[in-house]
């Protein structure tokens, strides 16, 4: 990975004294209709996370169904193995786009400026069709937890742009990693 900025003036850089820690990731793809054999952005996920030196931990395809959701995400919060969530669909504004009430269900805390910068990236590919998105990241129970919309376009730019870098202890001037040792002080 480079440590040049893939967007116009970002600063990205890399410590490359500091040695990478991978991270576990779980997926999971929320659709009334995909299967493993057809889930395109769940496959983008998962080559983007492994070929950025981090483990797939777990992956899972789920309804639309918010109770469903909420306790995959209990699941996997409660879970030694699992650092990170990252889910693709169901962020939409339709009647059954039901994500974000499912992951704010279980979130102790919101990280509102992912959502905000997701759609600051996105509007630069899809204009004002970015306000359909409820894109968001959380943290509950020391796991950060990341929503993403189900489109293949959307997963490469919020991992290419933003979860990459946050990711990435070495990052600098400061990454999510380094601070997983304090997410459930007191």
């Amino acid at each position: 990975m480079s440590a040049s900025a893939s967007f116009d003036n970002a600063p990205h850089r890399l410590d490359e004294s500091r040695p990478f820690l991978a991270v576990r990731i779980a997926v999971l793809t929320v659709s009334d209709t995909r299967s493993l054999a057809d889930d395109r952005s769940g496959d983008t996920l998962v080559t983007l996370i492994e070929g950025s030196g981090h483990t797939v931990a777990d992956r899972q395809i789920l309804r639309d169904e918010p109770d469903l959701i909420e306790a995959q995400l209990r699941t996997w919060c409660a879970q030694s193995d699992v650092d990170v969530i990252i889910s693709t669909g169901g962020t939409g504004v339709t009647g059954r786009d039901v994500t974000p009430e499912a992951f704010r269900r279980v979130m102790e805390k919101e990280i509102e400026g992912f959502g905000e910068l997701f759609r600051w990236l996105s509007y630069k590919t899809i204009g004002t069709s970015t306000m359909q998105s409820r894109a968001l990241g959380g943290l509950a129970q020391g796991t950060y937890m990341f929503a993403l919309p189900g489109s293949t376009g959307a997963c490469k730019d919020a991992w290419k742009e933003i979860l990459v870098w946050q990711l990435d202890n070495r990052h600098r001037p400061c990454n999510l990693v380094e601070l997983m040792p304090r997410l459930t002080e007191r």
